[in-house]
């Protein structure tokens, strides 16, 4: 007993080290089949300047459980950070310039602590930070819906005493994006996706007499739960993708290779035509409005 308590000890203060026998090392998050798309997007003529003040959990939905009361929230709260990496690596980086909002406050903060100390150091002559990048669009929405249980099933059978089960559920996440044009306030293009997360759960079990009043019974199984935080980052990338494409639609922005982004949007309007997409439903409402780019 007592070897058994020291081996559980020395457990507990190796968990999570490099001796840890079964941790992890962290990775970083993983590509999805939208985000390998919106990855090769062709570049555009000019980058768009983007801001994103906030991207907000609109579900105000807590995690469920049967048992007692969770105060965890069932989407992550984090989604301008989302968007923001998002829209950074669209295209390979190449499609948008994103001005810092998020974090405006210390942004500024800091600034003004290099402004003083120059002045403190300079005087008068101290030299200006150069200005402030500011955007023609801003991305605004969230995430709006977080649909559980939208479908649940299984299938189970025994024979003889051995059998096994299996259960799904599906949930259903939604996403809502739009373009704003920061000169006039309209809505220039806005789009919603959803995306579905699935949960499975496979489990065994058997059973047999070892004695005459003695039972041996013995179970197995294992659940497999889809991230939710990475659905969420798989329907904000849809909805970028889809931005893009009605914007490109309607004539506000272009590809630099007029015939390049001919073709691909051909190609991309045939695909969807043809074949639905099976896990994210696209909703678009574009108003035309050519966006003035501006450069400072």
């Amino acid at each position: 007993m007592a070897s058994l308590l020291g081996w559980t000890a020395g457990g507990c203060a190796l968990t999570g080290t490099a001796k840890d026998p079964v941790t992890q090392a962290a990775t970083l998050v993983p590509a999805t089949k939208t985000g390998l798309v919106l990855d090769t997007l062709p570049p555009p003529r000019q980058k768009l300047d983007v801001a994103v003040y906030n991207f907000p959990d609109m579900t105000g939905q807590n995690k469920s459980n049967d048992n007692f009361a969770e105060f965890s929230r069932a989407v992550t709260q984090g989604g301008s950070s989302i968007l923001t990496d998002v829209l950074v690596k669209a295209g390979g980086g190449a499609w948008f310039d994103v001005a810092e909002r998020a974090d405006l406050q210390s942004l500024l903060q800091e600034r003004q602590i290099i402004q003083n100390t120059r002045t403190a150091l300079m005087g008068n002559k101290a030299q200006s930070l150069p200005p402030l990048r500011f955007a023609g669009v801003l991305l605004d929405g969230g995430v709006i819906g977080y649909d559980t249980n939208e479908t649940t099933g299984g299938i189970g059978a025994n024979y003889l005493g051995i059998g096994g089960n299996v259960s799904y559920r599906q949930d259903i996440v939604s996403v809502a994006l739009r373009a704003v044009s920061v000169q006039t306030g309209r809505v220039l293009a806005s789009v919603t996706t959803t995306k579905t997360i699935y949960s499975t759960s496979v489990g065994a079990n058997a059973f047999q007499f070892a004695a005459v009043d003695a039972l041996l019974q013995a179970d197995i199984g294992v659940t497999k739960n889809s991230p939710a935080t990475l659905a969420v980052r798989e329907g904000i990338q849809l909805a970028v993708y889809s931005l893009i494409f009605e914007g490109v639609k309607n004539n506000l922005w272009e590809f630099r290779d007029t015939a390049a982004g001919a073709a691909f949007m051909r190609e991309l309007e045939l695909h969807r035509k043809a074949v639905p997409p099976p896990v994210a439903v696209v909703a678009a409402a574009p108003m035309a409005e050519p966006v003035v780019i501006t450069k400072n």
